[in-house]
């Protein structure tokens, strides 16, 4: 009898191991499969069953969660939804997140490890959202959005000392608070923003890029001064006027008088096309390859932490196209970011900061989880050109291009530039300006800026940018110095 009780607790024994076994199996090995599977509502029903951590700026939050009382619970709410639309994104139950929502959405859903106390990894349980903090600062990001009027164009602005994102303006914009929840009402209102020719979910800030035209010079400038091409910003250059392409009889035209033969600081401050596209030339592609480089062209791995779209600079090319390339055309494609990034190199002395949109992200008390800080992302040019490059910036606002710039009491550089468009240049020029600003009594630039206006009305070519995005640059670089 013994003998068949204890072979009885030994098969107990067995099937209570394997039981264990697969348990163990399926809480650790297949939890996230199983989490995963689309078949799986536990996971949706419990990522809505609770309302969503919060975005802020300023220590303001510009999101929230409504309860609905529905399966899917909570509903993500925007305030301001079209301003900080090109920061936030959208947090949808039928479309999914974008932007700041999808980079930051573990710890903004409650998933993330790090809001996880120790015993929290072994219990699964979905712990409450944490808030996502930005460096975004209200004034600035008001004043690009009032500057741009809801024309077609886009507004970037840093902190060349440390490359804080100040604002991020696309325009024009949309609530993203129209794609939160489900049913008709969400389905037509994706339907009718995909559907608009102005494309208002377009992140123009960070997702498009432009030819940047005569905003360019400034890189080619920095290419020239760090290579040996040009020793002194003053003496005259070899260029003649008209300059013809090399290798082709196509003279390339200059919109303002004296360009023959005129120095890069002339080149500069009235827009001297010859002198640009025979400095670029005379450096050569692979010196301009590596100053492009430096500024941040060609990383498809800049993130912040949404993905930025990729500047190009062509890697082939021919002499007479590099000409082109060297004063913003030919193939020639930037971000507003990446150029607010030229201008903040110029304004920190050479060295530009990695550009960053989250300071740090927390729990729901308020704890900090992560934290991101000033670093540096390239050495973008020597100081010496960079100081030589400010004083030539801040001659284009002072008695070039760039007067609709200025402020009074402060120091301003800035740069303009008009990018061709369309088949035939028969579309609308891209109007750019780019710029920094510094206060009177400080030691450093406050504040770095990219303008670019998409339809803007222009009968000369540099006067565009200095006429239709200069005012915007000048009203961003306003706030910023206000605060």
């Amino acid at each position: 009898m013994i003998r068949y009780i204890r072979r009885a607790a030994a098969c107990c024994l067995l099937l209570l191991v394997a039981l264990l076994v697969n348990a163990a199996r399926v809480q650790v090995l297949q939890a996230d499969a199983l989490d995963a599977d689309p078949a799986n509502r536990r996971t949706t029903l419990a990522r809505y069953g609770q309302p969503r951590g919060d975005i802020l700026v300023e220590g303001d939050a510009v999101t929230g969660s409504k309860d609905t009382g529905q399966p899917l619970r909570y509903e993500r709410t925007y305030t301001d939804g079209p301003l900080y639309a090109p920061i936030t994104g959208y947090a949808s139950q039928v479309y999914g997140t974008t932007l700041v929502e999808a980079a930051e959405d573990p710890v903004l859903s409650g998933t993330s490890p790090l809001l996880k106390p120790l015993w929290g990894g072994l219990t699964r349980k979905r712990q409450r959202g944490g808030d996502a903090v930005t460096t975004i600062r209200a004034g600035v990001q008001r004043a690009a959005y009032r500057g741009l009027a809801g024309r077609r164009g886009a507004v970037a602005a840093l902190e060349p000392g440390t490359g804080r994102i100040l604002a991020l303006v696309s325009s024009p914009s949309y609530d993203p608070g129209r794609l939160s929840g489900t049913g008709r009402a969400v389905k037509g209102a994706w339907a009718a923003l995909n559907a608009d020719p102005d494309q208002p979910m377009l992140d123009r800030a960070i997702r498009q890029t432009y030819p940047p035209g005569s905003a360019f010079k400034i890189v080619t400038a920095a290419a020239a001064l760090d290579a040996g091409a040009v020793t002194d910003v003053d003496a005259p250059t070899t260029t003649p006027d008209p300059y013809v392409l090399p290798g082709t009889t196509t003279a390339l035209p200059n919109e303002a008088d004296g360009c023959g033969k005129a120095s890069l600081a002339y080149a500069v401050v009235v827009s001297c096309n010859s002198v640009m596209a025979h400095l670029g030339v005379k450096v050569g592609l692979p010196g301009i390859l590596e100053a492009v480089g430096r500024f941040g062209f060609n990383d498809t791995r800049l993130r912040i932490p949404s993905g930025v779209a990729r500047s190009n600079f062509d890697r082939k090319m021919g002499p007479d196209q590099l000409a082109l390339s060297s004063i913003g055309q030919f193939d020639t494609t930037a971000t507003p970011l990446q150029m607010a990034m030229v201008a903040a190199a110029v304004a920190n002395g050479g060295e530009l900061k990695y550009p960053y949109l989250v300071e740090r992200t927390t729990t729901a008390r308020g704890t900090t989880v992560a934290q991101n800080g000033p670093r540096t992302y390239r050495q973008a040019m020597n100081p010496t050109t960079a100081a030589q490059l400010q004083r030539l910036m801040v001659d284009v606002v002072e008695k070039g291009t760039g007067t609709n710039a200025a402020i009074p009491g402060a120091k301003v550089g800035g740069k303009t530039g008009t990018a061709q468009n369309g088949v035939g240049n028969r579309g609308h020029p891209y109007a750019w300006f780019i710029s920094w600003a510094q206060a009177a009594d400080a030691g450093q630039p406050a504040v770095a800026v990219a303008v670019v206006v998409e339809d803007a009305e222009a009968n000369r070519a540099d006067i565009s940018g200095g006429g239709d995005a200069a005012p915007i640059a000048k009203a961003v670089m306003e706030a910023a110095l206000a605060e």
